[in-house]
């Protein structure tokens, strides 16, 4: 069987490092490419991968491709922020389930960063947790096999942080 190819490689990491000694906007137009490259493709292919297994979850996930339902800015807002560096230098994936209105009622994202990945999920349902798709998925997943979840949490804990 053929290894596969990673997603994301030294090159991608360190892009995000020179991003952070380099960050202004001559930087960014002179890497432009290089970012397309390293960065918003391998996240691109990264969608493509995961979205058979999110939609399987549940069909409402966005699995659209678009910048924000999808794919966080580069771009920082600093309209109002002290810090003035105009580039994040992280950039994550994720997918939800839009809410009633203009929210969302959970994440399922990947995030990467100068020297980390960070994957996982966020709930938000106001109190509603009917609401939360992944609330309610996650607990009928809990409730049907709590070993396994015991398992996963010592094991998680271990080597991973909370936050």
């Amino acid at each position: 069987m053929a290894k596969p190819t990673p997603v994301f490689t030294r090159e991608t990491f360190r892009f995000f490092k020179e991003l952070g000694r380099n960050n202004r906007k001559a930087w960014m137009d002179e890497n432009r490419e290089r970012y397309q490259s390293t960065v918003v493709q391998p996240f691109r292919r990264l969608l493509e991968e995961l979205t058979p297994a999110v939609l399987g979850l549940e069909a409402r996930f966005d699995a659209s491709g678009r910048t924000g339902p999808n794919f966080s800015r580069i771009n920082r807002d600093i309209r109002f922020a002290k810090d003035k560096t105009p580039y994040k230098t992280q950039m994550y994936l994720k997918f939800s389930v839009p809410a009633p209105g203009n929210g969302e009622t959970g994440q399922l994202y990947v995030g990467l960063s100068t020297n980390t990945v960070t994957a996982g999920f966020r709930i938000y349902s106001g109190g509603k947790r009917k609401e939360s798709v992944l609330a309610v998925t996650g607990q009928a997943r809990v409730q049907a096999e709590p070993g396994w979840v015991n398992k996963q949490k010592k094991r998680l804990s271990l080597r991973y942080e909370s936050y």
